[in-house]
Formats: C-alpha cells, sequence, structure tokens
C-alpha cells in the first residue's frame, strides 16, 4: 500500500455523491494508516536543515502571528546576506507557552507529503497545497475562522479538538464583495481527531481547533483550489480575444443607434459562446494543461537523458492532458506546455499521466520504442521542467 491510498482511497463513492462541497465528514482511521506521511524526525529535520522564514515558517497564538524575532536569530553570512534563523531554546519556549506552529506548503520539502499532494490534485483536477500543524497545549492558535477553499485533514500524531459552526456566506471567495460575518451560537458539531483520522471541511465554514489536553497534535492540512463561476468568466473573457468584435475599441462616444447595434451584435455572440456544450469542458481541459508542474531536478542530466533502461521517470504534473492530432501524431499538454509527438510515443505519454514513475526500459517495453528513443522523449519534457528522471 502506498502512503497516498489511506487517504484517497477514502475519498470517493458516497462521500463525492454526498458530501463532497457540501458538508463536512470524517473518516476514521488508525494511525500506522498515516505514519508514513511525515513523523517528527522528519519534520525536526526540515526545521533544521531548511531556512524558513515568516510566512513559510510562523507561529501562532489566538489567531496572530508572533513577531519572528522572538523565536529567531538574525544571521549575517560571509557574503553579507542576513537570514533569520532559528533559536531553538525560544522556540521550545514560545511552543510550551502555547504557541501553534505552522509551516507552508511542506509538500515542496517532503516527498510522501508531495507525492500525495499530486494524488489529490489528480483526483479532484484542481491545485493542492499541504501545510503542517504542530501544537502542544490546549489553547488555540487561531481564532474561529473560514477558508477560503476546502480542506482536507490529515491527523498524524496526537489528537485535536474541533468545533464547527458551518458557513455565513455562501461560497465566500478571498477577493469577495464583502466578508462573511462571524457565526453565533452553538457549533454544529464538536468532536476530537485521533491519529488516523481523516476530515473535509468545505469552504466556508467556521472552525477553531485546540490540542486535547495533555496530549500534542501534528496534523496535515491539504487545501483543495476551487473553480468558480467567475473563473469561467474570466477564461471565456481570455477565449473571446480571438474574436474581432471583441477586440475592437466600444463605441462609447458614438450616438445611441450606433451603441444600441453594438451592444445587440455583443449580446447574441456572447450568449451564442455561453450555450455552447463544451464550454465546460474546454475549461477544465485548459486548467488541466495550464496548471503548474511541480518543481523536480534531473541532475546531473540536464544536458540530456541517456538511453539507459534503469533510470526513472515521472512527470511532474498530474493533470496531463493527451489526446490525438492530426497525421498520425498525438499532442501533449502539461504545466502550460504543448508538443506534438509521433503517434508511436502515445503508450510512453499515457503510462506517466497515470502520475507513476515507470523505468525507461519499462515505457519502451510498454510502448514497442527503443530505449534511445524514450530517452529523447525524456529529454524534452526534462528539459522543459515538466518531467524528472532519476537514477534506478
Amino acid at each position: 500500500m502506498t502512503t497516498t491510498e489511506p487517504v484517497v482511497g477514502r475519498l470517493g463513492g458516497d462521500f463525492l455523491a454526498q458530501a463532497f462541497r457540501r458538508r463536512h465528514h470524517v473518516f476514521p482511521g488508525e494511525a500506522q494508516d498515516v505514519s508514513g506521511l511525515l513523523s517528527w524526525d522528519a519534520l525536526n529535520e526540515i526545521l533544521a536543515s531548511q531556512r524558513l522564514e515568516t510566512p513559510r515558517l510562523r507561529l501562532a497564538v489566538g489567531g496572530t502571528a508572533l513577531d519572528q524575532g522572538a523565536y529567531t536569530t538574525t544571521v549575517n553570512s560571509r557574503r553579507g546576506v542576513r537570514w533569520q534563523r532559528l533559536n531553538t531554546g525560544e522556540l521550545n519556549r514560545r511552543l510550551v507557552e502555547g504557541a501553534t506552529l505552522v509551516v507552508d506548503a511542506i509538500d515542496e520539502m517532503h516527498a510522501p507529503i508531495r507525492r500525495l499532494a499530486a494524488a489529490l490534485e489528480e483526483k479532484f483536477h484542481t491545485s493542492v497545497q499541504a501545510n503542517v500543524y504542530a501544537s502542544w497545549r490546549p489553547e488555540s492558535g487561531f481564532r474561529t475562522y473560514w477558508d477560503d477553499h476546502d480542506t482536507i485533514i490529515v491527523q498524524l500524531d496526537g489528537a485535536k479538538h474541533w468545533r464547527l459552526f458551518g458557513p455565513t456566506r455562501p461560497a465566500p471567495l478571498h477577493r469577495d464583495t464583502e466578508l462573511p460575518e462571524e457565526p453565533t451560537g452553538e457549533p454544529i458539531d464538536k468532536f476530537v481527531l485521533s491519529a488516523g483520522d481523516v476530515l473535509y471541511v468545505p469552504r466556508g465554514h467556521w472552525h477553531d481547533v485546540a490540542a486535547v489536553p495533555g496530549q500534542h497534535s501534528l496534523h496535515l492540512t491539504f487545501g483543495l483550489g476551487v473553480a468558480t463561476g467567475v473563473d469561467l468568466v474570466t477564461f471565456l473573457a481570455d477565449d473571446l480575444r480571438g474574436m474581432a468584435l471583441f477586440r475592437e475599441d466600444l463605441p462609447i462616444l458614438s450616438g445611441p443607434q450606433e451603441q444600441e447595434a453594438y451592444l445587440d451584435l455583443f449580446r447574441k455572440q456572447l450568449i451564442a459562446e455561453l450555450e455552447r456544450p463544451d464550454l465546460l469542458l474546454r475549461f477544465a481541459a485548459h486548467a488541466d494543461g495550464t496548471e503548474p508542474a511541480r518543481t523536480g531536478l534531473s541532475l546531473p542530466f540536464v544536458d540530456g537523458v541517456p538511453a539507459d533502461a534503469a533510470l526513472t521517470m515521472r512527470l511532474l504534473t498530474p493533470r496531463a492532458l493527451l489526446h490525438e492530432s492530426e497525421e498520425d501524431r498525438v499532442q501533449f499538454e502539461a504545466g502550460g506546455q504543448s508538443w506534438t509527438f509521433a503517434a508511436a510515443a502515445w503508450g510512453v505519454l499515457e503510462a506517466l499521466s497515470d502520475g507513476e514513475a515507470w523505468s525507461l526500459g519499462e515505457l519502451a517495453h510498454l510502448s514497442g520504442l527503443k530505449v534511445d528513443v524514450v530517452a529523447d522523449l525524456a529529454s524534452e519534457l526534462v528539459g522543459q521542467g515538466v518531467a524528472q528522471v532519476l537514477p534506478g
């Protein structure tokens, strides 16, 4: 079983039909189910080896981020670069006093979390970022708050007490016309997440969280990006640049008749585009094909991938698009880029699109191509930053 299956495997079936985007849901689990995602030792190594500064790394108390000077020391390198190094004594003291430790985008620093984030991206066709939260005291590091994205919470160690209040504004956005009002009254649900449990919370649902007294807590939060009607309108507006009418100057200084004629034609063409039955499919394909690739290096293979069957290759974007093109060709889109390959490359690209890692030898066997041909294809994708090749 991979480290992604215990989480992703729960997020299907009745959950998608009845809870997703609608209501919160708790998936009970066991600590061993998620033990491979992030250990305390791994978190210690990340904190000791990375130069993490605010807001990437922060301590929160009662909804306010502590000034980083309270737990870091300013260091001047020999090259004159100033940076903030963790003062472990002060860090420990702040955590004992009740601060919550937060590291944003930890999926960029730890491979097991990165793999789970990528699996969630593939499942939900949206961008995903993972943050980690660690706390030792029952005081909440944050006030009651809401998120502008759906979240999937994975409790890794210890336990956390949750109170959920539900939304006070339908589908709130980060950039919105007004903010949701704070909730009043009793929460709609109260529960404790223990190690191995997974929680889904839709965007806009107010909640507050605190460690269970006498226990430390370590949990991951995976934020799922949302695609709204505003995003669809933005996509359509960009697409309409291909039509001359929408590129022309507006007849602001013209007479009423000219303006009325222009608006009539504008309205008809806009409605015609909105009535196209493939509009949502085109939007979804555009979002998948332009989602930025994750960072992944292939050193030392910067000047080409050798024809070594043991080398392992994988895509850095879990939402690549592959479809047939004209003249016995296939089109491949990933990370905002597009390639046209010979039809014989289909087997290689189809295997890679599943998000798994494959050796060049396996890809050659699947496609019937020679290893040197697969290596050439790998060189192109690695060179453009959408694939990674590592020694086998």
